[in-house]
């Protein structure tokens, strides 16, 4: 059962100008969740591209900036306790031109390539498997490799699995040996190719289910490791893609991939990730919420040619996607991240949560210094996003048992061409109950202007004596986290909370974000 949304009022504009209390209703069925969240819905995703590996992840044993085996301290704390399920590598577009060979083996004798994806920068390959795969397992995270396949040869993938898994006495097992690594790795997460309709070799689907089907024909499973093959799937509105796919793949693969981006357009301005307006704010909750038309017509698809659910659906790429920042390397893809990029994260985990029953992965854009990241870096500073704070309140979903919410708030209606009439409701939320029974509600007040007096009718017979929550806001929408001011925006304790006779009363300040243990 997924949440139900009831309209108590509509507002005929995209900016709210009153300043007032709201109030909004949310009736909680703890006895009728019955799907996991998997805490894959929280992946992350990390390519060669800009600094997200160079200078975000990876500093080099010898860098004079801390680091545990050449992974920057700060940056593997920080993910440490984020509780990163899932990451995925080295790309992207980056993916269908890396050769594996080219990042084993002796640092200095790896050759360089140019990033054509990305700035045309020089890759130096002194990250590569070893790296990734030892991170991962430091990271407790599970890997998702991402196969070459728009210019490598299932020679070179087949390869590269029996590498990284085999540990049987084979000509691969016994590169990775003598590159340092005697026990094979497990992975679990196998994409062939990334975008095979764009950068990864601009194929039609029906060309690229062929070759997956023979490529992934060849990536065999290893000594007791089972691949999850996953499929090159659509970008954001391409159904007859996954139509395709489905008709002709089918059950050869065990998931497939989506793309989708909150962005304004893939030519010219995308816009300023901090100089915004309301009515920009608006448009970009409209924006991110149509995720879930996209994410139902992909799965109606699905069940189509696959009622069981065999075939999981992985939104792989995911976030917001605005203008470079200003004086920083053209192609490399940094942006600020807002308090406005937070409710994107916030508001798409809500609606992630309600499919997982085809939905099992998301993977957001980019762990680090890359679109809506969870960490900036510069030399040797680091701070925190208010996507990474997003991250931490809600990890406590990860794995915990999805629960149905009825929701009565009120809805601005975002008029006009730009906003494609779309209907925005002012409160977004999310319930799950984790494996010690504990029930945790996040809550998102997107209206700019008013709190909101939030009534949450609990279950009769839930005993529960007090909420204890955590809320991120700020003064203004477009507040971020600078090197100068690293906590600009940040968690704090959340202060007004009532619990009486089954009733939960939560006075949430406009542009707010909360979660909430009820104890």
């Amino acid at each position: 059962m997924r949440n139900r949304l009831f309209i108590s009022s509509l507002f005929l504009a995209t900016t709210l100008s009153l300043s007032a209390q709201k109030s909004a209703t949310i009736t909680l069925s703890s006895d009728q969740g019955e799907q996991i969240i998997p805490k894959e819905i929280y992946g992350q995703f990390a390519e060669h591209l800009g600094t997200c590996i160079y200078g975000g992840l990876w500093v080099g044993e010898d860098s004079a900036i801390p680091n545990i085996n050449g992974y920057r301290t700060d940056v593997f704390n920080a993910l440490k306790d984020l509780q990163v399920p899932v990451l995925r590598w080295p790309g992207g577009c980056f993916a269908d031109e890396y050769h594996w060979m080219d990042g084993i083996g002796p640092k200095e004798n790896r050759p360089k390539m140019v990033n054509n994806n990305w700035g045309g920068t020089i890759e130096d390959n002194s990250f590569g498997t070893h790296e990734f795969l030892n991170l991962c397992e430091m990271l407790g995270c599970e890997p998702y490799i991402s196969g070459n396949v728009g210019s490598g040869t299932v020679e070179e993938l087949a390869k590269w699995v029996e590498y990284m898994t085999s540990d049987g006495d084979s000509p691969m097992a016994n590169l990775r040996r003598k590159n340092g690594r005697d026990k094979a790795w497990k992975v679990k997460f196998l994409g062939v190719g990334n975008e095979s309709w764009g950068c990864g070799g601009s194929m039609r689907p029906e060309y690229y289910a062929d070759l997956y089907r023979r490529y992934s024909t060849y990536c065999r499973n290893y000594d007791g490791n089972n691949l999850f093959k996953i499929a090159s799937g659509a970008s954001d509105y391409d159904y007859n893609w996954t139509k395709v796919l489905m008709d002709r793949v089918g059950s050869r693969m065990q998931g497939l991939s989506l793309h989708y981006y909150t962005v304004t357009g893939w030519s010219g301005s995308k816009g300023s990730a901090t100089q915004f307006n309301n009515d920009d704010y608006y448009w970009t909750m409209g924006k991110c919420r149509e995720i879930e038309d996209v994410l139902k017509k992909h799965c109606e698809i699905m069940d189509q040619f696959d009622p069981n659910k065999n075939v999981a659906l992985l939104l792989d790429e995911w976030g917001t996607w605005w203008d470079e920042e200003p004086g920083t390397i053209r192609g490399h893809l940094y942006q600020q991240n807002t308090l406005r990029d937070a409710f994107v994260a916030s508001l798409s985990l809500d609606i992630f949560h309600k499919y997982t029953d085809r939905l099992k992965m998301a993977n957001i854009a980019q762990i680090v210094n890359v679109l809506q990241s969870m960490i900036l870096t510069k030399d040797s500073q680091m701070v925190l996003t208010p996507t990474y704070y997003v991250f931490k309140m809600y990890k406590v979903h990860q794995d915990a048992t999805y629960l149905p919410l009825d929701i009565n708030c009120e809805v601005v209606s975002l008029e006009g061409e730009r906003n494609n009439n779309r209907q925005l409701p002012l409160i977004s939320a999310t319930a799950s109950k984790d494996k010690d029974g504990k029930i945790h509600i996040s809550l998102s007040n997107v209206d700019v202007d008013n709190a909101q007096e939030v009534t949450v009718n609990l279950p009769e017979g839930l005993k529960v004596k007090k909420a204890v929550g955590e809320i991120l806001t700020s003064a203004k929408l477009t507040d971020y986290n600078s090197f100068e001011k690293p906590d600009n925006v940040k968690i704090a304790a959340l202060k007004e909370t009532k619990i009486s006779k089954g009733v939960l009363k939560l006075k949430v300040p406009a542009k707010s974000i909360i979660t909430v243990e009820l104890q």
